[in-house]
């Protein structure tokens, strides 16, 4: 292929900033340190060129001579990586995180109730009081906050805070007289309010219990739902997520997407999971799955189910008692039954099923699930690539399963890291043994696509692609990391994050590598991830994201 003989030097910050939605972008990408996988190696190569939005050839200078007269752009010797995928990701979540106070990392409840009492006051305006983030495990009381708490700062207005993992909410006195919560409210099928001596509701509300609060908060409107799916594009630009795995997408999510994708701004792939089996599916799968939408910038071929709740919370559903909490053994959202018929109902209609379940009773329900469906629908079931979403602790008994029925394994790395100080002492040294249990299921076959589920975590893959490779917090801490026999290599990590979770969503053949002939999704980033020290990997910063040869972010 030869171009025109006019060649232009383009500095690499400023190239393409004019480019209108239906021009695709073709250019050469130079002076790089490039990294991708090919097979199982890793290719290097410091050249590759761009031809009408993807990948045309990649491989060393000589390309400059072969394709005279395309313009040029100067990596100026830094490292380029295939665009980061995150395989769950939660995308409206991360938007309204940004227009609601932020309670991650907090180490005790004052300094949360500090933030709150500041957010509150910044905002009068405000009718409700709403936020995300708050952990009492990293808290030094280590016990679960009341109405009472936040009665002392905010007592005028609702209040409605909910946990990192989503799966727990926290409100003041005033929102449980919004929602009509009395001694004699009774605790929802798959939910629990947390109650006094005296049977009296403390302000924490457990998986479905959260509704009861939940139902009588005031929608976003249109305008708001819109700045948060912008505000979650420039995030996810930011981070070097190309593409994501969005875990549970509404009718209304979908109308924005397809809407942005329509007028060139939607700048990060979504690859949407239905949320659940009811009538938000029947809505969406009128149709059948969407398989390609706007050259690969969106589809919808898959659903998210729930099977049970939340480690931290003690929600997650296990085979037997926690093991600091005796008599308690989580909650299970629906029965065997209920389960098997919701997957026969998406999985019957073509749609890949994505079911979270952390306990490993939730775990086994899912799975059985799933035997259930190949038995019914046929082995065609496999090429539908079911997925377990987060596996997180897992019956030794049931690794091999993954395996046996083709099941991939949705696992996120930095919920190993963030609940190392916690989960041995929920579940036991026993049964610890089959959680976050990444090396178990990959040296069996098992693809493993990583994620980070935000915002329960930070939605910055080089943190999760840390705690893939050390097992390790921020501090360094453990020592030689937390069971460190299941790390992955940085190679692994990597494709966890690139090809194996672009292969999770049916697209491996035009996302997940450098490679002639995929979407030039690419990232460039401050560090070699390979040769840095992996201490460092967390702290890497991304200088450009590019999807499909688009540069989207800039750190400049």
């Amino acid at each position: 292929m030869r171009f025109k003989n006019l060649l232009l030097v383009v500095p690499f910050l400023v190239l393409f900033a004019c480019s209108t939605p239906e021009q695709k972008p073709s250019f050469v990408y130079t002076n790089v340190n490039g990294y991708t996988i090919e097979g199982d190696t890793l290719r290097q190569f410091d050249t590759f060129v761009v031809w009408e939005g993807k990948f045309y050839e990649v491989g060393g200078e000589e390309l400059l001579d072969k394709h005279e007269g395309m313009e040029v752009v100067n990596g100026e010797g830094k490292t380029v990586l295939p665009g980061l995928i995150d395989a769950h990701g939660h995308v409206m979540g991360l938007g309204y995180q940004q227009l609601q106070v932020d309670l991650m990392g907090i180490t005790s409840l004052d300094e949360t109730l500090q933030k709150v009492k500041e957010y509150a006051e910044a905002n009068p305006e405000l009718e409700w009081i709403q936020g995300r983030g708050w952990n009492q495990v990293l808290w030094k009381e280590n016990e679960f906050p009341t109405a009472a708490d936040l009665d002392e700062i905010v007592s005028d207005r609702p209040v409605w805070l909910r946990r990192v993992d989503g799966h727990a909410a926290w409100g003041n006195t005033k929102a449980l007289e919004e929602a009509n919560i009395t001694k004699e409210t009774e605790d929802p099928v798959g939910g629990k309010i947390l109650r006094d001596t005296n049977g009296e509701a403390t302000g924490v509300f457990i998986d479905r219990a959260m509704g009861y609060v939940g139902s009588v908060v005031p929608e976003p409107n249109e305008s708001e739902q819109r700045l948060a799916l912008q505000k979650a594009l420039e995030k996810m630009g930011e981070m070097g997520i190309t593409s994501v795995h969005d875990a549970g997408t509404s009718v209304t999510d979908w109308k924005h997407y397809t809407d942005f994708a329509d007028n060139g701004n939607l700048t990060t792939r979504i690859y949407s999971m239905i949320s659940g089996a009811g009538e938000t599916f029947d809505e969406l799968s009128k149709d059948g799955p969407v398989n390609s939408y706007a050259d690969d910038m969106l589809s919808m071929r898959s659903v998210k189910l729930y099977s049970d709740g939340a480690l931290g919370s003690r929600g997650a559903a296990m085979i037997e008692d926690y093991s600091d909490d005796p008599g308690n053994r989580g909650l299970l959202f629906s029965s065997q039954e209920e389960m098997n018929g919701f997957v026969l109902k998406t999985a019957g209609k073509g749609f890949q099923t994505n079911i979270h379940a952390i306990g490993d009773d939730g775990n086994r329900q899912v799975l059985d699930a799933f035997e259930y469906a190949i038995n019914e629908l046929g082995d065609e079931q496999r090429k539908l690539r079911h997925r377990i979403e987060h596996s997180q602790i897992v019956s030794l008994d049931d690794i091999p399963r993954f395996k046996e029925l083709d099941i991939i394994a949705s696992m996120q790395p930095t919920h190993a890291t963030s609940d190392k100080n916690m989960a041995e002492d929920r579940v036991g040294p026993q049964r610890i043994l089959g959680g976050y249990a990444w090396q178990r299921f990959l040296q069996q076959g098992t693809v493993v696509a990583s994620g980070s589920d935000f915002p329960v975590e930070d939605s910055n893959p080089f943190y999760g692609l840390y705690s893939a490779v050390t097992r390790q917090g921020h501090d360094g801490e453990p020592v030689g990391g937390w069971y460190a026999d299941q790390a992955m290599s940085r190679m692994e990590a990597l494709r966890s994050f690139t090809l194996d979770a672009a292969y999770a969503a049916h697209q491996e053949n035009v996302l997940g590598t450098i490679e002639e002939g995929k979407w030039a999704d690419f990232i460039m980033i401050d560090q070699d991830y390979f040769e840095t020290d992996a201490s460092n990997i967390w702290q890497i910063d991304v200088q450009e994201t590019w999807v499909a040869g688009r540069k989207v972010y800039s750190a400049e």
